[in-house]
């Protein structure tokens, strides 16, 4: 059973959300949080497995409660709600250790397989939501940000798979582009998620844009 906690200021919204999901067979809400501060209070408490939060909230915002949340609670993914025109938050979410993405007039299916995909360890939407939010705060970077991560580490064909996975391809994705199999793409994501002492997928996003793999166009 998969159980989320709702953290959103509009109480409609979340009650909403709490019905669509505890309409599921696998899936139950086991709290809901008006503002950043009782979110973390509420994963402390229940340690849910995914955290559906929302940016914009009283008092301590989303970012702010993904940044106390993740650290303290490293089993429980976060998953955010954001939309086009908050996309300067979207950097932001993914150095806080945030996990994927949503938009918050995403159809109810997409927002439980979502939810789904989270919790199953995977990260970032990979489909058409991750490529234009990475290609929105891409083009605006933060001018001070200088590359801060090395790859000595890794092999040549793990740099070329790290440049895919920061520009949102999904592992299917990534084998077609080098035409090896699936499994071969998720060896080589799983062993840069080691080597460079990534979280998980989202992070290794941050690792190709601030190591300089990939320059923002």
């Amino acid at each position: 059973m998969i159980r989320v906690l709702i953290a959103d200021d509009q109480t409609l919204l979340r009650g909403s959300l709490s019905l669509l999901l505890d309409s599921q067979p696998d899936m139950t809400a086991v709290g809901e949080a008006a503002d950043g501060h009782e979110a973390v209070e509420l994963a402390a408490r229940e340690r849910p497995d995914v955290v559906l939060m929302d940016i914009r909230m009283p008092g301590l915002d989303g970012l702010g409660a993904t940044r106390r949340i993740v650290p303290a609670h490293p089993e429980t993914k976060v998953l955010v709600l954001t939309t086009f025109d908050l996309d300067e938050y979207v950097y932001g979410a993914l150095r806080a250790g945030a996990s994927g993405f949503l938009l918050k007039d995403t159809p109810p299916a997409d927002l439980v397989a979502a939810i789904r995909v989270v919790a199953g360890g995977d990260a970032l939407l990979a489909p058409g939501i991750t490529k234009r939010l990475i290609a929105e705060f891409a083009r605006t970077p933060d001018p001070g940000r200088r590359p801060t991560t090395s790859l000595g580490a890794i092999t040549e064909r793990e740099r070329e798979v790290l440049e895919l996975v920061g520009r949102g391809l999904t592992n299917q994705e990534i084998a077609s582009r080098l035409v090896v199999s699936l499994a071969t793409a998720k060896t080589h994501v799983g062993r840069l998620l080691t080597k460079l002492d990534a979280r998980d997928r989202a992070q290794l996003v941050i690792v190709a844009y601030e190591s300089g793999l990939i320059v923002p166009r």
